[in-house]
């Protein structure tokens, strides 16, 4: 297996972390009796020389004895190394060349004895084997004899694969595929049929496909409650991929079931609601854990009314299995206000289990529990009597703070405590800066004014060492240019700060204090001069908010909207209309950064609302915003906890911009 592996010159190959005189163990390690030893080797492999897909020089010196490796029926766990060499050779280039030199051996495997080795060799034998006919016959053959499921559903989605790699042999194929998804085959195999039909041909599908899958996601929950198909348990090593197992569903197949025929509709929602109501109503809590899982997919890319929908996850709250509660909470916390219609089953879960208000890692403060975070951030003001209780513990959770923005109002009676923790913040701690952002967080959304005195207690009372670069200080600044005082207290502590890297923020709570543009210009000059480009930002926004006043500071914004950071030309471009009101230098800018940078869509559309109608070249790229079935950060490959957040904001910004236009133009709408 190893001949030749010492000649090899391995010191001046390279890996993800350096040179790669390390991977003749890792190889070695592959072929251990020792299993631990084996999940490192294979740790080692995947952590190093495909570093997260990546082929390096030693990646492609491994392959020949990945494949030694992986005919030698003496090897434990072989599937793994042909999953290894399969996801080597999607690397394309030299990878993908030296997998389909090498392609004969997954003619072997995809007959061995191993059912783990005959499941990932079915991939490969498509992907690298460049003979149609014969793939396709060695498919067929395969799937008539095979009699592992698992297998039989690899070889199904190896079928797509060749429909998708041999377009022009597909018919047999199809064929094959229409067949597998009718009886008498095993409802798993006939939902794998039709996953990858929808894929590749979603023009033989049944006219019946939704109510046809319910039925058979059905019929597989009751076979697998009757002991016909158990769940895989394995005594995973506690190693990166044992880890990595783990976390997988509890039913990884179905989940991969469902996904592909969700992923195959796409933007068919209308369809995929009433598939996810089927699997989300199924008797079968793995059912419908999954169906949780797939919801939270759909509402993160798609804009449609998903209350329903919401509510049915929201039933999932109520059930005795952690992972399905666990899950529906994980969901709903991520949808924010429109996690509303489940509220009331959220509230029941916090109110019956208080001892799932927080949860605590190992290390650090304890963070609000899934439920109560929901709860909160779908701003529902039941959630502040229970966040009083926790502020009444002795430590407070890390994100408290950052939920009570999205209670409003609801959440004032809460300032007096948030004001007492502030005060008991010691001032000379590594963790000053832990324990007093989330609660400056919470009183700014409050504009709690009675706060200032904590506020102005934490400037002045840090010691340098803790203060520099933390940010307390920009939180803390924040606060004041909020809160707006004119406390005479306030403007000393603020102008000291108009020479630190606060500059910009301290001269925003500044003219928010005293109104006076002589004060803050030059130290906003000097921060749009700065080689930080977060500093320029900043400044920008403050010289937006002083508009005319600022005239002086055109040139340096004009510099910005040149700038490579799509994000600082935006900054800058906001800056520059409210300073000189010159649309036609903004307008191309917004434009630009609009159609070729999703993720700034937000911050262009705040701009066009306080442009009226000065912004209308722009209003087209709005309405058809609005008019969009997916969400822009979906569109632009975003899988961020708050991409639906940011989603809902925007479309509600373009909503201010239609409305105002329509108000200004008399309510004929706008012509670009």
């Amino acid at each position: 297996m190893f001949t030749g592996i010492d000649e090899v010159d391995w010191a001046s190959l390279r890996h993800a972390y350096g040179s790669a005189e390390d991977v003749p163990v890792l190889l070695r390690g592959l072929a251990s009796a020792d299993p631990v030893e084996r999940a490192s080797a294979l740790d080692g492999m995947y952590g190093a020389v495909h570093h997260q897909g990546m082929v390096y020089d030693s990646t492609l010196a491994c392959v020949p004895f990945l494949l030694a490796l992986a005919v030698e029926e003496g090897v434990a766990e072989r599937g793994d190394l042909v999953e290894l060499l399969v996801s080597i050779g999607r690397g394309r280039g030299p990878a993908e060349a030296a997998l389909r030199a090498e392609a004969q051996v997954f003619v072997v495997l995809v007959g061995d004895r191993d059912p783990g080795v005959r499941r990932a060799a079915a991939r490969g034998l498509v992907r690298f084997l460049d003979q149609p006919a014969r793939v396709l016959g060695v498919l067929r053959q395969r799937i008539s004899v095979e009699r592992d499921d698992r297998v039989l559903l690899a070889l199904v989605e190896s079928l797509g694969l060749f429909v998708r790699r041999f377009p022009a042999h597909a018919a047999e194929a199809l064929d094959t595929l229409l067949a597998l998804g009718t009886p008498p085959y095993d409802p798993g195999l006939r939902l794998a049929a039709l996953g990858q039909l929808a894929g590749c041909a979603p023009d033989l599908l049944p006219a019946d496909l939704v109510p046809r899958v319910v039925g058979l996601l059905g019929e597989r929950s009751e076979r697998r409650r009757s002991g016909l198909r158990e769940r895989d348990d394995i005594d995973c090593p506690d190693t990166l991929t044992g880890r990595l197992r783990q976390l997988r569903p509890s039913d990884e197949e179905g989940a991969q079931l469902v996904r592909t025929l969700h992923t195959a509709l796409g933007g068919r929602v209308a369809d995929r609601i009433v598939l996810l109501e089927g699997q989300l109503s199924a008797p079968d809590s793995t059912d419908r854990c999954n169906g949780v899982w797939m919801s939270a997919g759909l509402f993160r890319e798609w804009r449609a009314d998903h209350s329903a929908l919401v509510a049915l996850v929201g039933e999932q709250l109520g059930a005795e299995a952690d992972r399905l509660r666990d899950a529906a909470s994980s969901v709903l916390g991520e949808l924010f206000h429109l996690a509303a219609p489940a509220a009331d089953h959220l509230h029941a879960l916090v109110i019956a289990r208080p001892d799932l208000w927080t949860q605590r890692w190992e290390r650090g403060a304890p963070a609000l529990g899934g439920a109560l975070k929901a709860l909160a951030r779908s701003g529902d003001p039941r959630a502040a009597p229970v966040l009083a209780e926790l502020l009444a513990r002795p430590a407070v959770p890390d994100d408290l703070g950052r939920v009570i923005v999205h209670l409003g109002r609801s959440a004032a009676p809460l300032a007096p405590a948030l004001r007492y923790r502030l005060g008991r913040v010691p001032l000379d701690s590594p963790e000053t800066s832990d324990r007093a952002v989330p609660l400056l967080s919470a009183l700014t959304a409050l504009a709690d004014r009675e706060a200032v005195p904590g506020v102005l207690r934490l400037l002045r009372g840090m010691p340098d060492g803790v203060r520099s670069g933390q940010p307390v200080v920009a939180s803390a600044v924040r606060a004041l240019d909020v809160f707006g005082v004119g406390a005479e207290d306030v403007v000393p502590v603020l102008r000291a700060l108009l020479d630190s890297e606060c500059a910009g923020v301290a001269a925003g709570a500044l003219w928010s204090v005293e109104g006076d543009a002589s004060v803050v210009l030059p130290s906003l000059l000097r921060e749009l001069a700065s080689s930080d480009g977060q500093r320029r930002r900043v400044a920008a926004d403050v010289l937006a908010r002083v508009g005319v006043s600022a005239r002086v500071a055109s040139d340096g914004l004009a510099r910005m909207v040149e700038a490579e950071c799509v994000e600082e030309r935006v900054a800058g471009a906001r800056a520059l209309w409210r300073v000189t009101g010159d649309a036609g230098r903004v307008l191309p800018v917004l434009g630009s950064a609009w159609t070729g940078h999703p993720r700034v869509r937000g911050a262009v559309a705040a701009c066009l609302v306080g442009m009226g109608t000065a912004g209308a070249p722009l209003h087209d790229l709005v309405t058809a915003e609005l008019a969009a079935s997916r969400r822009h950060l979906a569109r632009a490959g975003g899988h961020g906890s708050q991409d639906v957040l940011e989603d809902e904001r925007l479309l509600g910004l373009c909503r201010e911009v239609v409305a105002g236009g329509c108000a200004e133009s008399g309510g004929k709408g706008w012509r670009a």
